[in-house]
């Protein structure tokens, strides 16, 4: 049987899915660009035609991640507009809502251990999904006294903070047993977190 054909890249982005496959099975650090490559139906020698190892491969697939994770993030902002804070909230749902539907993009965005200033393609992706949720917390906290508003920066740290906490406990079948749903311990704790700012109503 002759060896299945490739053309115009589709072998590259054949190995970021098998990558992919191997990272949700068995960790970003638990599987070998050989068997990326037998996963990919090509020999190992195929793989150095377009990554030089492993870690080149992840942040390839941690970069189509974070391009991903941007669409949905601005996708969910849009949404919830004309409302600051409605946009807000859909964010934080969105960085939920990615990590169960993608979690090998997932866990190679934030859990390989690739910097995300590994190229300046990963770096620029990572800073678009950034800076969406930055822009929706600034929308936020202009509703704030200019003497008692937090830095968007800092503001979209916590938020990205907690839902990553969320994600990492809770949302992904880690074992950890939660006694609500993800959704709704994210959620109350974004509404903790926006009554203290005064951004809501106190219950």
């Amino acid at each position: 049987m002759p060896k299945r054909g490739y053309h115009h890249g589709n072998l590259r982005q054949a190995l970021i899915e098998a990558a992919l496959k191997l990272i949700e099975e068995k960790g970003p650090t638990g599987f070998t660009l050989s068997e990326a490559a037998k996963t990919a139906g090509v020999t190992p020698a195929a793989v150095y035609r377009h990554f030089e190892g492993r870690e080149d491969l992840i942040a390839e697939a941690a970069r189509q991640g974070f391009d991903m994770f941007a669409d949905l993030m601005q996708y969910a902002y849009d949404k919830g507009q004309p409302s600051a804070l409605a946009a807000f909230e859909a964010t934080g749902r969105a960085y939920l809502a990615f990590a169960r539907r993608h979690p090998g993009h997932y866990i190679s965005m934030f859990e390989s251990g690739i910097s995300v200033n590994r190229t300046p393609e990963l770096a620029a992706a990572a800073n678009r999904a950034k800076a969406v949720l930055e822009r929706a917390a600034g929308e936020l906290s202009e509703h704030i006294p200019a003497d008692k508003r937090p830095p968007a920066s800092m503001f979209s740290a916590h938020i990205w903070a907690m839902s990553h906490g969320v994600v990492e406990l809770y949302a992904r079948n880690t074992g950890t047993a939660s006694p609500f749903p993800p959704e709704d311990l994210l959620e109350t704790g974004i509404g903790i977190y926006l009554r203290g700012l005064g951004l809501i109503p106190q219950d």
